[in-house]
């Protein structure tokens, strides 16, 4: 090989030692991006949040005397001070309205209510809805599993609610279940669907895990040991053919 050739090969060297250098220093702020928009977005809705609650909750304080007004006593203001209050205020009125006295109160109110056409409605829709969502015992949202829709050979993850019960289960044939079939990127809007129970593909993953899945569109997908389902598949008993039964006027 010639000197020329020589130096022509170091001249080539040169721009590839540069290359790896620049591919770690995009790596690395793709990598802190990754790691500072959850937690610069977090701390924004947050701060909105605490904001917002703030500024309802503490101009009612200000009609409290000053003597137990904590800026009475301190020359700042208290960030957050509304949340806490208003944490507060929804624990006592749940202790009040869990006693006798308080639930005559609410039924009266609710009476009330009940004879507004607009009002009673919305209130009653509320109602329902947060009195399942906030229910211990409920049933909704426990379970994930995958179903055919909307058609054949294509899979959603739907989360499974409460078995089919009145008009709905009295009318078919099979044994229903309802399931919220979320949309994506918002989970929180979606379609209720009635899936017969046999054909519901249920998941090991959690409700937590599948709703990220769907925030995601599937790009975070939660780990899965695959052995549980082979060990599964293994313990299954083995399907036992019975062989037809012979006529009695023929032996």
């Amino acid at each position: 090989m010639s000197k020329s050739n020589r130096s022509d090969d170091a001249h080539l060297i040169v721009p590839g030692k540069r290359q790896p250098l620049v591919s770690r220093l995009r790596a690395s702020f793709l990598t802190g991006v990754v790691v500072a928009a959850p937690i610069g977005i977090t701390f924004v809705l947050v701060t909105m949040f605490v904001r917002y609650v703030d500024s309802v909750v503490v101009p009612l304080l200000d009609r409290l005397p000053a003597r137990i007004q904590p800026e009475t006593y301190l020359p700042f203001t208290i960030p957050g001070l509304g949340v806490v209050v208003a944490i507060i205020g929804l624990t006592l009125l749940g202790m009040l309205t869990r006693n006798l006295f308080g639930r005559s109160i609410l039924k009266f109110g609710e009476r009330i209510v009940d004879r507004m056409p607009v009002v009673r409605t919305i209130y009653g829709t509320l109602k329902q809805i947060f009195e399942t969502v906030f229910e211990s015992n409920a049933m909704s949202f426990k379970d994930v599993a995958l179903i055919e829709y909307p058609r054949k050979g294509v899979f959603a993850i739907a989360f499974i609610t409460t078995d089919g019960k009145g008009e709905i289960q009295a009318r078919t044939d099979s044994d229903v279940v309802c399931v919220f079939l979320p949309t994506t990127p918002n989970p929180t809007s979606g379609f209720l669907l009635f899936v017969d129970r046999e054909e519901l593909i249920d998941l090991d993953m959690t409700v937590e895990e599948a709703a990220k899945m769907v925030i995601s569109a599937g790009i975070v997908t939660p780990p899965f040991d695959a052995s549980k389902l082979e060990e599964t598949t293994r313990q299954a008993p083995p399907a036992v053919a019975l062989e037809p039964l012979e006529p009695v006027g023929e032996r």
